[in-house]
């Protein structure tokens, strides 16, 4: 009699002390609270999704304009430092490099001569040399109008010469692939229409599934990634390649964090290129029916604002309405989220009582054992 006195005491003072009860997190309410005002820093945005309506896009098309615009591609016989240049000098009569060799072939043919220079590299300035002429700048030009340039440098030294200039080694009009690629290197532009997803497909393809790859892009300095198949998704984002830019293909797979009352806490891959919501509380298990509550559902993200800069939001969705599942369906998961299942403030009495049990169970086993025993003596 005495034990169970005692252990209606435990239950009456535990009732007064719920709060203190171990937790898996917060519940809907206290989340509310903390975001409205927390003890530190400003409020956060908390956004009731309770119709289409108000689910945020995908964010395909999140992706620096200035970086990635649909840039007018240069003629693809543009000179520029490091290439290599094979350059051939036509002209009648007597040759002005008669007895020049440094390296150079000289062919004949009646009434003709034609001189072949020695591949000729142009430097670090963007200059070359010919013989019997001045350096010349040719950086920025075409091959026609590097062969103009040539033709006028001789033109008082030679009998109407004619010259014809070749590309041996085109280094201005190439861009560096590496990465989960088949063949890394340097690849050079044959048409400067090639886009993203072409010079992917040149350099070999890619290496693993396209749903875990994102490619970064170095251009003018600045990076910015894309996924691969976000460059499916929404072919805005395949503009063409750039002579000069770098691409790398890097494995990182998206992954979204389960935490609170849910079946299980977990860091979940992305399955496909796209999961919703709806997926999401699925692949966790769903709510736990022990100590979850169905209408407290959120997402955590961060969001980019008109500035740029990331900003916290919270997404809310009551899954206790019928409507809020046919939502879910529509609600894209992005890369970094925490889906967080809020507790039940219902369950924490029957948590007192499961505690209470299972600390005062033996104790009441004893006694009673105790007690038939006492019986079976008188």
């Amino acid at each position: 009699m005495q034990v169970k006195k005692f252990v209606s005491l435990a239950l009456l003072a535990g009732l007064a002390g719920c709060a203190t009860l171990p937790s898996s997190g917060p519940t809907g309410g206290q989340i509310e609270k903390s975001l409205r005002a927390p003890k530190t820093g400003s409020a956060i945005q908390l956004v009731h999704v309770t119709t289409v309506a108000d689910v945020p896009n995908s964010g395909l098309s999140a992706t620096p304009v200035e970086l990635l615009q649909d840039l007018a591609p240069p003629p693809t016989d543009m000179v520029g430092p490091g290439d290599v240049l094979d350059i051939s000098i036509y002209e009648a009569g007597v040759t002005l490099f008669a007895g020049v060799t440094n390296g150079a072939s000289q062919m004949t043919t009646p009434g003709v001569q034609v001189q072949k220079l020695p591949p000729t590299r142009v430097n670090d300035l963007g200059d070359i040399s010919i013989p019997y002429a001045e350096t010349l700048h040719v950086a920025g030009l075409t091959v026609g109008q590097v062969e103009a340039m040539v033709r006028n440098s001789l033109q008082r030294l030679s009998q109407n010469p004619q010259v014809l200039i070749t590309l041996s080694q085109a280094i201005t009009n190439s861009i560096i692939v590496g990465g989960e690629v088949g063949k890394p290197g340097r690849l050079v532009l044959q048409t400067n229409r090639e886009t993203l997803s072409d010079v992917v497909a040149l350099a070999g393809g890619y290496r693993g599934s396209a749903k875990d790859l994102t490619l970064r892009v170095t251009r003018g300095g600045k990076n910015v990634d894309v996924r691969m198949n976000d460059l499916v998704d929404n072919p805005a984002l395949d503009v063409r390649a750039y002579p000069g830019d770098r691409m790398i293909l890097i494995n990182s797979p998206r992954t979204y964090s389960v935490l609170g009352a849910s079946g299980r806490v977990e860091q979940v891959p992305f399955s496909r290129s796209s999961v919703s919501l709806a997926e999401a509380v699925a692949t966790a298990g769903g709510v736990n029916p022990g100590v979850g509550n169905p209408a407290a559902i959120f997402v955590f993200r961060y969001v980019p604002d008109e500035q740029g800069n990331e900003v916290p939001i919270v997404y809310h969705l009551n899954m206790m309405k019928a409507g809020s599942y046919f939502v879910a369906q529509r609600f894209a998961m992005q890369d970094k989220d925490v889906l967080y299942f809020g507790n039940a403030a219902a369950n924490q009495p029957s948590k007192l009582i499961q505690l209470i049990s299972q600390l005062f169970s033996p104790i009441l086993t004893v006694t009673s054992a105790v007690q038939t025993v006492q019986n079976s003596n008188n």
